[in-house]
This record gives structure tokens, sequence and C-alpha cells, in this order.
């Protein structure tokens, strides 16, 4: 995993917008429409090299493939992992019901905040990998992409078992926990297939920082007991790989509401850095977590370990001042060193297909300020552009 060793290098969370007729024909398939599979594989790869084009222009340095062959960061894993059919006693409901948020903002979580189109789905087998076919068009979109371009490095996203057994009901293991450790072994084929084709692994695991805000009857203690275990099972999936080739990533997602409840840094950057990771990225732009890059005053970094805080953020369409990106960056490289800061975004910010919490132009102009903040930064911290 490259460093910040002569300059503060960007990247982002994952999920990018998709371009209108790739986003139509997503939604189709979504719905169980037909549509021409050899049209949509060659207009697939044809946006992944867009995008990837785009990302490289306006000045990212740790690129991936915006997602773009999954209907979300999440749900695309009804399609690889075995063992498990539409649940059809799934609520359908706004994933915030019955939050903390919601308990305290009733009026504004009744309203407007709909459960995804996507089928959740249950266990009614043994979990196991299903997906090397999909995986593998996805990873040869990537590379085909990647021709005649040269990005500092390159990641590619996937699902946490945490996040994953959240979203697929159990029904058919004995313990929530033995359900877990079956699908973190089921994952770990995709894991170590993303880092085998070349690409660092994004493990996306925002469930274990949402669980508190959606369990409003635990303590704060009960949901670091839980979380130690989430840790331990994603170590397992995770056992095989080095550390260097693996970032972390965790969030509150994509919630444009008042937060109150959010769980706060400092009571699981303990968990989090037990993690086999070799770069944390975690929300730090929005006005609920900027101020917690005071927290790095305090919990060590271990030893050749990088910070990615989030230093645009999904949650507010104001496009953040380039020189205020480089005001957010500086103060995590004073804390923790510039070599161990790589400059990222607060979430994904088309987390699913089709999400318009944020316009397509205005995550570009958030991007351009991330960049032109980087620059900003690595001139105040190294002396030069």
């Amino acid at each position: 995993m490259q460093r910040s060793t002569d300059r503060i290098l960007t990247t982002h969370v994952g999920s990018l917008p998709r371009p209108a007729d790739l986003l139509a024909e997503v939604q189709a398939k979504e719905e169980g429409k037909p549509v021409d599979e050899k049209a949509h594989a060659t207009r697939l790869s044809a946006a992944v090299g867009e995008i990837v084009c785009k990302q490289i222009e306006i000045g990212i340095d740790i690129i991936d493939d915006g997602e773009f062959g999954k209907p979300s960061f999440v749900s695309y894993v009804n399609d690889r992992l075995g063992g498990f059919e539409v649940d059809t006693k799934a609520p359908q409901q706004s994933p915030w019901a019955g939050s903390r948020e919601a308990k305290s903002f009733p009026e504004f979580y009744g309203q407007g905040h709909v459960a995804a189109r996507q089928n959740h789905m249950v266990c009614t087998a043994p979990v196991s990998y299903r997906g090397k076919a999909q995986l593998q068009i996805d990873i040869d979109n990537l590379k085909a992409a990647l021709r005649g371009v040269k990005p500092t490095e390159v990641f590619m996203p996937a699902i946490s078992p945490t996040s994953a057994a959240d979203w697929q009901r159990n029904g058919y293991y004995k313990t929530e926990e033995e359900y877990l450790f079956a699908i973190a072994e089921a994952l770990r084929e995709e894991y170590e297939a993303i880092v085998a084709a070349g690409f660092l692994l994004q493990v996306d695991d925002p469930h274990l920082v949402t669980y508190w805000i959606k369990e409003a009857d635990l303590t704060l203690e009960q949901c670091r007991k839980w979380a130690q275990v989430r840790v331990e099972a994603l170590n397992h999936a995770l056992r095989n790989i080095p550390p260097e080739k693996i970032r972390h990533h965790t969030c509150y997602g994509i919630n444009m509401g008042p937060r109150i409840h959010d769980m706060e840094l400092k009571d699981i950057v303990d968990i989090i850095l037990k993690i086999r990771a070799g770069a944390y990225s975690f929300e730090a732009a929005n006005p609920r977590h900027e101020h917690e890059w005071k927290v790095w005053e305090t919990a060590k970094l271990p030893e050749g370990k990088s910070l990615i805080p989030g230093v645009i953020s999904h949650s507010t369409v104001l496009v953040e001042h380039p020189e205020l990106v480089a005001e957010r960056i500086a103060r995590y490289a004073k804390v923790v060193g510039r070599e161990n800061v790589i400059a990222g975004s607060d979430c994904g910010f088309a987390t699913f297909a089709g999400s318009k919490e944020v316009h397509p132009s205005i995550v570009w102009a958030k991007f351009k300020s991330l960049a032109d903040g980087a620059r900003i930064a690595t001139k105040q911290l190294w002396g030069r552009a």
C-alpha cells in the first residue's frame, strides 16, 4: 500500500454515480425486467473505463471502478453468496426505523426515508461463495480500464461479514455468531481473489458503527462487546492477506439527517485498530465528526499504518473549499505524521445505484476540492507543490 511519503495522496470510499444509461440497465435488472446482457456487458466495460479516466484526470491517486458492476455496496452479495433465498418477511421500511435517531426526530424520519428497492435475503442452507464469475467480470473490466493509464494505486471494495449478516437474515444457523463466521469464511474467497488480482482490498463495514444507532435499547458496553466479535470474524476472513494489502472503511451510511446519535470515534477506535488492515477510512468531515481528529492525540496509530480521514463529505451538498480541505489534512498530519495520512471522503456517493442525495455534478466538484486541497496541504507540509 502506497503511503504519502512525498505528497498527500488522495482517494475515496468507492461508489460513484453511474452514467444514466448504465443506471437504467442496472435498475431494470434489479426489477427483473429483460436486459440485453451482451449490450449491458459492453456498456459496463466502457463505463468503467470512463470512470477510471475521470478519477485520474481530476487528481485522485488511489482509484477504483466506482462499483459500477454492483447494484449497491451491500446488496450485490445477493448474487454472490449461496444458501439464501428472498426474504418475504423482510420489513419494507426505513433502515432507521426504531433507531435512536428516529426516536429523537420522529417527524423527520417519518417521511422520505424508505427502504432500498433491492431484495433482502434469508439464509436457509449452509453459506457458500458462488460469485466467482461476477467478481471476475469486475476484475477484468477494471484491468481493461487500466491499460494505458497509471494511477498511483487501485482498490476494489467488498462488503464486510458484519454488514452482509445485517443485510441477510439468519434462518438456518443455531446462533448469530455461527452465522457470522460462516459468512466471513465465504467472503474470504472474494477478499483473496481481489488481492490476487493485484488490487488493494477495501472492506466496507458501516454496520460496525451503525449498530449502536439502530439498537436503541443497548448500552455502549453491550455494543462494544458485539463489535469485538465482529472484528474477530473479519480478521478470520482476512487471515491469509497481508495487512498492507487491506484498507478498512466504516461510516454511518447515507443518512443526511441530524445524526446526534452517531457512535463517537473515541468509543470504538481501540476496537477498529484491532482489524488486520494497513489503513483505516472513516468519517471526519461532517459536523458530527470533524472534531474527532483530536482522538488521535491519545489513540496510538500502530507503526506502518495509515489513516484515510474523510476531508469531503457525502452528508452535505455544500462543496468544501480547498483551503478547508487542506486544513483538515494538516490536522491529521500534525497528529499522526504526514506520511500516515491519505485524504479521502466520508462515504461513497452512490452506495445504492440511483442514490440521489448528492447530484453527480456536485460529487465531481467535491472531488476537485479534494485534489486541490491535497495539493495545498502538500505545499504546506513539504514546502512545495
